[in-house]
């Protein structure tokens, strides 16, 4: 059984018992719920495709940790001008892990 979620304003495949790294999601007691379900897949072989989401389908999701991704570097350089800037980055992110998929 899996499901297609959008979080954030990114769709991801999901299944019950696996972790997953998300956008940074505001901080909560532990648990969240997800509504945005756009296709379930059941054991059956069945698949609901919603329009645009899934009535009824939710996806369950406990988080485990918030952190940061890897290091991005930016560079900036302009030829024969001796203009140079580096940058790093690290977008924040969460940890989550699938729970329940209805």
């Amino acid at each position: 059984m899996y499901a297609i979620v959008k979080i954030g304003g990114h769709q991801y495949k999901v299944s019950e018992d696996q972790t997953l790294f998300v956008n940074r999601l505001p901080e909560a007691d532990g648990k969240v719920t997800f509504e945005n379900v756009l296709l379930v897949k059941d054991g059956n072989g069945k698949v609901k495709i919603g329009q645009p989401t899934v009535e009824g389908a939710k996806v369950e999701a406990s988080i485990v940790d918030h952190l940061k991704s890897d290091k991005v570097i930016v560079f900036k350089k302009k030829r024969r001008k001796g203009y140079r800037v580096k940058n790093g980055h690290r977008q924040p992110i969460t940890q989550i892990k699938i729970e329940k998929i209805s």
